[in-house]
């Protein structure tokens, strides 16, 4: 009984550190403070061995679940006592379906950003005035990174066009040099969280 509890206690952790990388950028950006995604990017290299672990201690708390009963086990219970609800079958179930939705969140985490691509008043530009960089940028590791920076970049009055890539490690920003520079971009993307190379 002790040993569930510790077994489902470890899974919600191990679930909740495992996706914590990502999850962290979207809680600093409603709370409004971007910055403090970074405090958490250490986790980053440690994702794929938390979300093993998860893995393996639910699939071990499946099989306590399942296991056949030994005589004893049998003799000791009683016949009038019901189990608790987190003792359950059930409750092992919503924990195994938290865990999945944590472990999932990086691929549906961009929801939580404004579009970059979101309707701006046309306005006409001299062609001679844009300007396109690529940012090589560390610490992205899913599409939600990806959206964290497009969001931020996106708010800079001038901006054209961001576009992030976490498997290429950049961001491409394409602005009109009359309105913003490349420090002021550059200041965008530090906000979120993630390091600049250069």
């Amino acid at each position: 009984m002790i040993e569930n509890k510790k077994l489902i206690g470890t899974s919600m952790l191990t679930a909740l550190a495992a996706s914590i990388c990502c999850i962290t950028p979207v809680l600093a950006v409603l709370a409004g403070t971007t910055g403090l995604a970074s405090t958490f990017s250490w986790i980053e290299p440690f994702r794929p061995y938390l979300i093993g672990f998860n893995v393996l201690v639910l699939a071990f708390a499946w099989h306590q679940k399942f296991k056949p009963k030994t005589a004893a086990e049998i003799d000791c219970e009683c016949d009038d006592e019901k189990p608790k609800f987190i003792n359950s079958k059930g409750f092992l179930f919503l924990i195994t379906l938290f865990a999945g939705v944590m472990l999932a969140f990086p691929s549906y985490s961009h929801i939580f950003y404004s579009s970059p691509d979101a309707i701006k008043e046309i306005v006409y530009i001299e062609q001679s005035n844009v300007k396109e960089i690529r940012v090589t940028i560390e610490g992205m590791t899913c599409t939600g990174c990806e959206a964290h920076i497009e969001s931020e970049v996106t708010k800079l009055d001038g901006i054209l066009h961001v576009k992030a890539d976490y498997e290429a490690a950049n961001t491409i920003v394409k602005y009109d040099e009359t309105k913003v520079d490349l420090e002021k971009i550059e200041t965008a993307i530090l906000s979120t969280g993630y390091k600049i190379i250069k």
